[in-house]
Parts: C-alpha cells; structure tokens; sequence
C-alpha cells in the first residue's frame, strides 16, 4: 500500500474536521471549519485541501456550507467514519498492483500464486483501516489541537 499525500492530508483534514467539530474532545456539536484555517492549521497547500474536500464531500463524508460563516462538518459521526472510507473516497482502491486493483492484477505460469498474495494484503490492509475510525485516532492522540472555526 502506497499513502499518497493526498491520502494523508485527508485523513488530516477529516481528523481535524472531527476534532473541531466534536469541541476537540468528542462530544459532539457540529462547529463548521474554513478550509482556510484547516489548511494553515494541518501545514497543507489550500489548492491541494480544496480538491481533497470536494472529493471528501462527494463521497458524502463532508457537508459545506458557503458564506461567511460557512465551512465544513462532517455527515456523520466520527465513530462512524473509517480511514477506509477517507481512502477509499481520494484514492480508489485501497491496494494496487501496476496501478490496477488487486483483484484484477491477473497472472498465469509461474507467477499465478501472486493474485492470492495481492488479495491477501489487499483483506489486511482492509481489515487494520476499516476498523479504524475517526475517534479512535482522535482518542489515540488528544493533544493535537483543532483548528479554530472563526
């Protein structure tokens, strides 16, 4: 598995949407964030954030309001958000082989035992990221702050 950066700033973005969000301890509220403030706050080139949010968006992990009290939020609960959905929402499958999906690196000969490895590490890295959710990073490492949502 390849974490392309693009990856890593959108679990970034949606850890600190959730932290944000959540008052920064997990109980909810629903405070919206500007990706400006997200992109300063998480060290990420705003042109960059803003195609990761849309994405996140379309993928319906993120809602965004316009205005001057606009920003992001997340759509459902951070325990109910897996860093497989973030993944899977910015970069398609989760395990590629030649740039293809494991399940259809296809081989024959000698090399046809191959597509059982590619599946197998394609089912554990499924396994570790989908059943890792938001608020368990955000239990994990309670010292980061969230960025401010004015």
């Amino acid at each position: 598995m390849y974490v392309s950066a693009r990856s890593d700033y959108a679990l970034r973005a949606m850890l600190a949407v959730a932290a944000a969000s959540r008052g920064g301890d997990g109980s909810g509220g629903g405070e919206l964030v500007k990706a400006a403030s997200l992109a300063e706050v998480q060290d990420i080139p705003l042109s960059f954030l803003q195609g990761i949010l849309l994405d996140l968006r379309r993928a319906g992990l993120l809602h965004s309001h316009r205005g001057a009290d606009g920003g992001y939020a997340l759509t459902r609960p951070a325990d109910e958000i897996t860093v497989g959905d973030v993944l899977r929402a910015v970069g398609g499958s989760l395990t590629t082989v030649r740039g293809l999906p494991a399940e259809r690196a296809g081989y024959h000969g000698v090399a046809a035992g191959l597509t059982d490895v590619w599946l197998a590490v394609h089912g554990a890295i499924a396994t570790v990221v989908d059943s890792t959710n938001l608020a368990d990073l955000l239990t994990r490492n309670s010292t980061d702050h969230a960025p401010t949502t004015s």
